[in-house]
């Protein structure tokens, strides 16, 4: 059986960028296992630019940061295997065995010290929507059709109308416009875009695509290939509005209609899982609740910018750096402190902070559940205020962090730290 200190599941961003830390501080005995072809994960097909900037201070496509990454994999001479499916993880006598599989060496276990879950997330599909109306083709994911145009150089139809403003959908009408496509019209169910601003302006206003609020795919029309759809509003409980619908002709029917974290190996291993996130409960440094089992990145919550997976990955590379660096054994714990969710304030990662003498800064990141605007971001600690912040905007597509300092955790190991929105 192969033996290695960490393992981890997954080889695009954040994989690389925790594989990268991990060594960094000291542990060099890592092991990536990706199921692709190559490293890179959903970045390869990103072509258009955005990334990088809070992380590189430049502009880059997604195939160049993921370059950027996988060359940094391959300068520390870190092993990884490609086209390698993992079955499943559990813990064994002298640490975490992981089981994979692959057409070479066919199954085969490999032991591992601490496991960094960094399995990214995938799109959620028509039968998870329940779109009434027949099941013709030319109906695909945001994602699906992006890998058609930009890795295969297909187009999967020549007019489109999209359901869901996700950054990807929104992503896909200018690209599916750039290629010759006549987007005839964006949906969203929900009164306020699930994309970041810039991509609704880079995306949709600046080449006058519309987007529809509060509206829905009410029914799928064609038989071989999709021939239409009929749109409809939606009330504020989400039910279709008979009265306030138009069919509009259409050959393809793009859903971009959230992503969910890829956590059917975590919830086979007995981890907890958040029911609002869909990823692992986590402490500070990323360890979910299986012993030397860390996550990060999409599989843990989805995020708006990679640069921001790879700051998280980075965490989770460093502390399962340290826990093996400590003999596979976590800092004596002094406390934990509860994170508590108020005024609208939809989730937080970490979900709780383990005080430890290694304390450090901790930033906790969250997401509101509705557009805000004019109010106050408020933390406080049993009660006294840690802090206070104006926001003039905040919005479910984009995510918010708060920085809780060590002073603060050290006077208050089993304190009770809440962010709210108070407006």
């Amino acid at each position: 059986m192969l033996n290695y200190d960490i393992v981890i599941i997954g080889g695009g961003p954040a994989g690389m960028a925790a594989a990268v830390a991990a060594y960094d501080n000291g542990t060099e005995n890592i092991l990536i296992v990706e199921r692709d072809h190559a490293l890179g994960g959903i970045l390869r097909q990103c072509i258009h630019n955005g990334f990088g900037l809070h992380r590189f201070g430049e502009e880059l496509t997604g195939p160049e940061y993921a370059a950027r990454y996988a060359k940094m994999v391959e300068e520390r001479g870190i092993d990884y295997i490609v086209n390698t499916m993992v079955l499943s993880l559990e813990k064994g006598e002298n640490g975490n065995v992981v089981t994979v599989m692959n057409s070479e060496n066919g199954v085969f276990n490999i032991g591992a010290k601490a496991i960094i879950l960094a399995m990214g997330c995938r799109e959620r599909p028509r039968g998870a929507l329940n779109i009434p109306g027949t099941r013709p083709a030319g109906i695909y994911t945001a994602g699906t059709a992006q890998r058609y145009v930009n890795i295969k150089g297909e187009m999967p139809g020549k007019n489109v109308v999209i359901l869901g403003s996700g950054d990807i959908g929104l992503i896909m009408a200018r690209r599916m416009t750039l290629e010759g496509a006549n987007v005839k019209v964006v949906c969203e169910i929900m009164p306020y875009s699930g994309g970041l601003n810039r991509n609704i302006v880079q995306c949709l206003n600046d080449f006058n695509i519309p987007l529809k609020l509060s509206t829905t795919v009410a029914q799928i029309h064609g038989t071989d290939r999709v021939t239409g759809v009929t749109i409809a509003k939606v009330d504020s409980n989400m039910r279709v509005i008979p009265e306030e619908s138009e069919y509009i002709e259409c050959d393809t029917l793009l859903l971009s209609c959230g992503l969910l974290p890829e956590n059917e190996l975590t919830a086979a291993a007995g981890i907890a899982l958040d029911p609002i996130t869909g990823g692992a409960v986590v402490s500070e440094t990323r360890e979910t609740s299986m012993e030397g089992v860390f996550a990060c990145g999409n599989v843990l919550h989805v995020h708006d910018l990679v640069d921001y997976v790879s700051e998280e990955s980075a965490v989770a590379g460093k502390k399962a750096s340290d826990y093996i660096k400590n003999g596979a054994k976590k800092a004596a714990l002094i406390g934990t402190v509860k994170i508590e969710k108020a005024g609208g304030v939809r989730y937080t990662v970490p979900q709780k902070i383990e005080v430890t003498a290694d304390t450090e800064d901790v930033k906790v990141y969250f997401r509101v559940g509705k557009i805000f605007e004019n109010v106050t971001l408020k933390v406080t600690m049993d009660g006294e205020q840690v802090s206070a912040a104006k926001k003039r905007k905040m919005a479910p597509g984009e995510m918010e962090f708060v920085k809780v300092k060590k002073s603060v955790l050290e006077a208050n190991p089993n304190g009770t730290l809440k962010i709210e929105i108070v407006e």
